[in-house]
């Protein structure tokens, strides 16, 4: 089979999707696959010179890598469902519902998924005075992006002085802020894969917060595996990590971030902050990582995610006729 490796592409976590396509390419090729990598760029923007180099290479799948933007939004996952090719992770919808996290948030709330309490900010409407008189969310509190990934433009805010900053850098990644209470506790991370809930991996930063460098920098956080919860407490962090992405009709495999408060030794209800529909692959990713604990090597996963799409699209094409 030959299998494209989507990665790259135009925004702020271009250089994190290109190390996440190194690895995936190289696990391909090491499950037998013929892997064809395509470093997207500005120029790819052009839907329909894509679909020509994409139609061209004449793949039986892809393997997408694309974090944030049009890789994460649905835009990707629309294209290669017109063109018939199939493709891993969750469809169009599941994925833009997933991106814009104040729509997340609203299905979350919907379907009994606890999250921290939120309110989100256009920059139209921003106004520092009016922010701050009335910001239903109070300090210390969260203000991030509301439609990328990776923590960029992430600020933890614990002064109101600080928050027009926040809400500037917010603002260089989307016109929409998400503000959040901030929830000290344990943060954790679950993946899933098809019905499999992954074994639930405690992060613990160097940094104030896991932020972009604590993410991606080797040796700036550690993974606990398994985390340092009770065990009652990991399954219920499990069950809600299948129940919100199924509620925003994840298919295929995604991982959800959670925080999970503490108040001495008592634990309370996880609380979560959202779910990703492109895991990374990289040499720091959680996703992989967790996935290997159980028996899924990188060559096996990816060979079991790209089976996952194969059948899933014959499936599809199945209830459509």
């Amino acid at each position: 089979m030959r299998v494209g490796v989507l990665m790259g592409g135009w925004n702020s976590e271009r250089e994190v999707s290109l190390a996440s396509g190194k690895s995936v390419t190289k696990a391909l090729v090491a499950a037998g696959y013929r892997a064809v990598p395509f470093d997207l760029t500005g120029a790819d923007r052009n839907e329909k010179r894509l679909r020509e180099k994409l139609q061209k290479a004449r793949l039986d799948a892809a393997f997408i890598v694309l974090h944030g933007g049009w890789g994460e939004d649905g835009g990707c996952q629309a294209l290669l469902e017109g063109m018939g090719l199939p493709y891993t992770g969750p469809g169009p919808l599941a994925c833009g519902l997933a991106m814009q996290k104040a729509c997340a948030k609203l299905v979350f709330e919907a379907n009994g998924v606890p999250t921290a309490p939120w309110q989100a900010v256009h920059r139209k409407e921003y106004r520092p005075v009016a922010v701050l008189r009335d910001l239903k969310v109070r300090l210390p509190l969260v203000v991030k992006p509301a439609d990328s990934g990776s923590a960029v433009g992430v600020s933890l805010v614990k002064q109101a002085k600080d928050l027009p900053a926040a809400f500037r850098k917010a603002f260089k990644e989307s016109p929409w802020a998400l503000v959040e209470k901030y929830l000290s506790g344990v943060e954790v991370t679950v993946g899933v894969l098809g019905r499999e809930a992954l074994p639930v991996i405690e992060i613990v930063p160097q940094n104030e917060f896991y932020d972009y460098d604590a993410k991606y920098t080797p040796g700036h956080s550690q993974h606990l595996l398994p985390a340092r919860l009770p065990a009652g407490v990991r399954r219920r962090v499990q069950q809600l990590a299948l129940k919100a992405g199924e509620s925003l009709g994840c298919e295929g495999y995604w991982r959800a971030d959670f925080i999970v408060p503490r108040k001495g030794r008592a634990w309370g209800e996880p609380q979560i902050l959202e779910v990703n529909t492109v895991p990374g692959f990289t040499d720091t990713s959680l996703f992989p990582e967790a996935a290997k604990a159980v028996g899924y090597p990188m060559p096996k996963l990816v060979r079991t995610l790209v089976t996952m799409a194969v059948k899933g699209r014959k499936t599809k094409g199945k209830q459509a006729a």
